[in-house]
């Protein structure tokens, strides 16, 4: 197990010294390594072993320090519907046991001989991939998410040939240019989303061009990616619309006994966050009366909201592009189930752009952390222990959340 190496710190003197009183806390908890079976290892982490996507404690090995190496104690872990659609096998077949979590903030712990971007007691945080070969011509550009020997957090192997395995778990140790810094302002629950949901939503903005102040930008759905397309979207300057579906979310509200359209509850929450209206996107007299007046779309829309009317609520990418206005652009970052129906006439006669985006590189990452700690922006977070990561899962998958789950690391899972 990584080393605390610093002990009755000053505050001013090392600023992250609470963190440290809540690790001592922590460890003061009985180990929950009596409940692992089978191999040892210097990790505790909560594994599935089968499509069934169950998770249970398991412990494995992280790597011995390097000297550009960093370990981190994790203190939370964002909870990604990656890590369900991972764990049950929805995207192929997965390399189980299978530690999740791609979404990882803590604290360092130790540091490589090599390093001088963190020293200890620095806040650190990890995302989708872990390690690239720092060879080929995109990483020369900078642009590691292309890497074609890219290691992702989880479900993937180290160059070493040791298993992946990711944030569920009580610490990480990964080369220090593949970690990143994370402001001091910005509380550690609230950060761990923006390691995938916040690049994910941030990476459009600044790649197409739609973080300019005074566009209109619609964001379709407001779930854990989607509001933080609005809360970036509003720090930009730019008029936010959210694009929701109304009927799904009427249903979902009677479901649970609302009295009203749930959309309009949805409304209040889109406008707290600093988004002008909602577009209900089942509204066809609506779609018309908005229809050419923005100028970037930001689509979030990966399921059906988890829960109501599949067949009805179909993602119609042309419903959506019907909002742009000359030369606007849909920019994709979900993954709706159905391949999507353009209308080639509307696309070229409104020289309309539809295009994917797939998180960020380093430097982007960075930035946005950084842009995040300017503006104080978090994603909004339910908290839980990690012996309720399995209800969590099902609450998510019926999109049960505002508008992510949170693993307490720190608290809830000691080795």
């Amino acid at each position: 197990m990584p080393r605390v190496q610093v002990k009755n710190a000053d505050a001013k003197a090392f600023p992250h010294a609470v963190e440290f009183d809540a690790f001592a806390k922590a460890f003061a908890k009985p180990s929950q390594s009596a409940l692992v079976e089978g191999a040892e290892g210097n990790c505790l982490g909560w594994a599935a072993r089968d499509s069934s996507g169950t998770l249970a404690p398991y412990k494995f090995s992280r790597r011995e320090l390097q000297p550009n190496d960093v370990v981190i104690k994790i203190t939370h872990a964002g909870m990604c519907h990656s890590d369900l659609h991972t764990i049950k096998g929805d995207w192929g077949p997965a390399k189980y046991p299978v530690v999740p979590g791609h979404e990882i903030v803590g604290i360092v712990t130790e540091v490589g001989s090599g390093v001088s971007k963190f020293k200890l007691g620095d806040r650190a945080g990890v995302g989708v991939f872990v390690d690239s070969c720092r060879s080929c011509a995109q990483c020369g550009k900078g642009e590691q998410i292309f890497c074609p020997k890219l290691v992702y957090t989880y479900n993937a192997t180290h160059y070493d040939g040791l298993p992946a395995q990711g944030g569920y778990s009580t610490h990480v140790v990964i080369a220090d240019d593949h970690a990143y810094t994370i402001p001091a302002n910005l509380d550690l629950a609230g950060v761990a989303p923006l390691l995938c949901a916040g690049i994910t939503t941030y990476a459009p903005y600044k790649d197409h061009g739609l973080d300019k102040p005074g566009l209109k930008i619609g964001v379709v759905g407001l779930g854990g990616l989607g509001h933080m397309a609005v809360k970036f979207g509003v720090a930009f300057g730019c008029e936010v619309y959210v694009i929701s579906r109304s009927k799904a979310k009427e249903a979902e509200a009677i479901a649970m006994g609302a009295k009203a359209d749930k959309s309009k509850a949805k409304e209040a929450e889109a406008i707290a966050m600093g988004a002008k209206a909602i577009i209900p996107s089942g509204d066809a007299d609506a779609l018309k009366a908005a229809a050419g007046t923005l100028d970037g779309i930001i689509d979030t829309v990966s399921t059906l909201d988890g829960i109501i009317d599949t067949v009805s609520a179909k993602h119609d990418i042309t419903a959506l592009t019907s909002l742009l206005a000359p030369r606007g652009r849909l920019v994709m970052v979900g993954l709706p189930p159905q391949q999507p129906t353009l209308n080639h006439f509307d696309m070229i006669l409104r020289n309309l752009t539809v295009s994917g985006s797939v998180i960020g590189n380093l430097a982007m990452t960075q930035e946005m952390l950084d842009f995040c700690g300017a503006h104080g922006i978090t994603a909004d977070v339910e908290v839980i222990d990690i012996d309720y990561v399995n209800e969590a899962m099902v609450r998510m998958e019926a999109g049960d959340v505002k508008f992510r789950f949170v693993i307490d690391i720190n608290k809830s899972l000691i080795l």
